[in-house]
């Protein structure tokens, strides 16, 4: 297990012992930033792309001929698609304010925060417009299975499987 930022250091050089990689606090902060930044990047994009369609929803004709239902569905899609956007732009924004303020590994813990926050809205989103979509298209029931059968197939690949993988390598680690 790779020691908290500050914890098991050589007192000399603030590096840590040999366990995994040796970097100070500052160098894991900066490692752990890039990576989420590259992660930020490909769920950013998505999530702009599924909103826009989402804003234009309303301007299409059909939209009129939507059961009060599905406007309810449709609303609660923008409202989740909007908080979805917020919370995974928000880690450039927390990043941007606190930068020159010696923060980073803090910045990094809370930013990772907001993206998981983010993770799990943009679940919510997803499921929300396949709803609506299989319910225009459907018009029955079917389209709540396909939506269920899409949510657990999000939540196998999205937590599930990360989930299983740390819990393997746990439990290797301490064998």
């Amino acid at each position: 297990m790779t020691p908290t930022p500050g914890e098991d250091r050589d007192a000399e050089s603030g590096r840590e012992p040999d366990i995994g990689r040796h970097e100070t606090a500052e160098e894991r902060a900066d490692r752990l930033w890039t990576d989420l930044l590259q992660e930020l990047r490909v769920a950013q994009t998505g999530v702009q792309i599924l909103f826009g369609f989402l804003l234009a929803v309303v301007f299409q004709s059909r939209f009129a001929a939507l059961s009060d239902t599905d406007r309810t569905i449709y609303v609660v899609t923008v409202m989740l698609g909007s908080a979805t956007a917020a919370a995974l732009i928000g880690p450039v924004s927390l990043h941007r304010l606190l930068t020159g303020h010696r923060l980073k590994p803090q910045t990094v813990v809370w930013a990772s925060r907001l993206t998981v926050l983010g993770l799990v809205l943009l679940f919510c989103t997803m499921c929300s417009a396949l709803l609506l979509i299989l319910r225009v298209a459907l018009h029955n029931a079917l389209a709540l299975w396909l939506v269920g059968a899409m949510a657990l197939w999000f939540l196998i690949c999205w937590f599930v499987f990360p989930a299983w993988v740390l819990a393997r390598s746990t439990s290797e680690g301490e064998k």
